[in-house]
């Protein structure tokens, strides 16, 4: 088996725990590589670190997937799934959740979704896209779905020297699937919606808003298939308007609403959220809660100052459209900014705005997403809420 050896002073960031191991971490390789392949890392001449797959097309040239020294095979993936399983059902999240979480499960590059009795995946490096038919038999051998869809179109696998590709990964079925959310009904298209077509994340956050949005006005910015909006008029709104760009959203959305019986109470439109803000609160158009649940702003670091630009300016802008005393409920799912510059940046559009805000509650993404210290992009999304009032 290929040997990799790393360089002295980068190995105690890969002991204290981070699977990722970057080509100027390696002082050398012994053995061939062509991509894919399991390799032995060490420390050392004779210090063992762990087991992993390669690919020298990529800037994380190994990613570790053990620390001991045991056979990678399809029993390896069976156990590490199932393991996945039983930490989920543990923290009582099973009939809809994110059963592998990558990094945070030991099985770097590899998402599982589960909704009801179908399976979405997404293997996102080289390494792992070639266990795709262990980890296929596994979900098989531990659940018996009705279904697996693959949603493997997204940019990242190009780095890998993957292409992007979808499709159905057991025999063909309806692609949109009807689950259960906080006692509400919502469709999940895993055929052509956004990432596995669920943002199963915000699971626990939708809950949140239940007080707040009581016989309130409310406002979604960014709804996609308006499930933040829809429970917010489920936990007794009065009026909800909803707005996200894409017509297909707002149509997800309207649908939404009415399975649940809640379209007389819900108002979805596709517009642009940063015209529309503006222009309403020039127009004196106020709510008692604004939700913004904006995509992420930028997946590279030379671009964060500018993402915190864009969040400080829609929420400046959710602000001015709030009454005395409304609540501002605010996401970030940037992992690149942290808690704190996400919180200083709301801050500051207070500020602006000439507010005055109280944290009401900061969350992170539910606990099927499993947070690992020292691995940021286990910890990325930001959930807070807090009141707006005047500034005297």
């Amino acid at each position: 088996m290929t040997k990799v050896y790393l360089r002295k002073k980068i190995a105690p960031r890969i002991a204290n725990g981070h699977p990722w191991i970057y080509g100027n971490e390696v002082d050398h390789i012994e053995g061939p590589v062509e991509g894919g392949e399991i390799v032995e890392v060490y420390y050392g001449p004779d210090k063992f670190a762990g087991k992993g797959y390669i690919n020298p097309k990529s800037q994380i040239l190994v990613r570790l997937l053990t620390r001991k020294n045991e056979p990678i095979d399809d029993a390896f993936f069976l156990r590490r799934i199932k393991e996945a399983w039983q930490y989920r059902q543990k923290i009582g999240l099973t009939e809809n959740c994110r059963l592998v979480f990558g990094e945070a499960d030991q099985l770097p590059a590899l998402v599982i979704d589960k909704f009801n009795d179908y399976f979405v995946l997404q293997t996102l490096s080289l390494g792992m896209d070639k266990w795709k038919p262990a980890i296929i038999q596994s979900l098989e051998t531990l659940f018996s779905p009705k279904g697996i869809y693959e949603r493997n179109d997204v940019p990242v696998r190009e780095l890998e020297g993957l292409p992007q590709q979808k499709g159905f990964l057991s025999a063909p079925f309806t692609t949109r699937i009807l689950i259960k959310e906080n006692g509400l009904q919502l469709y999940v298209d895993v055929e052509n919606g956004q990432k596995t077509g669920y943002f199963l994340d915000q699971h626990l956050n939708r809950k949140a808003i239940q007080h707040i949005v009581k016989d309130a006005e409310v406002l979604g910015v960014f709804t996609y298939t308006g499930s933040f909006e829809v429970h917010a008029a489920h936990y007794g709104a009065k009026s909800v308007v909803g707005l996200d760009i894409s017509d297909n959203a707002v149509l997800q959305a309207n649908e939404n609403a009415k399975l649940n019986g809640l379209e007389n109470i819900c108002r979805f439109e596709a517009m642009n959220a940063f015209d529309v803000l503006k222009q309403w609160a020039k127009e004196g158009k106020k709510y008692d809660v604004v939700m913004l649940d904006p995509p992420a702003f930028t997946k590279s670091r030379e671009n964060i100052q500018k993402a915190l630009t864009g969040y400080k300016e829609i929420n400046l802008r959710g602000m001015k459209l709030l009454r005395n005393g409304g609540f501002l409920v605010s996401s970030s799912c940037t992992n690149l900014v942290s808690p704190e510059q996400f919180i200083h940046t709301i801050e500051q559009a207070a500020w602006d705005a000439k507010k005055r805000i109280r944290q009401v509650c900061f969350q992170q993404q539910s606990p099927d997403h499993p947070i690992i210290p020292g691995m940021e992009n286990t910890n990325y999304l930001k959930f807070l809420i807090v009141e707006v009032t005047d500034r005297n």
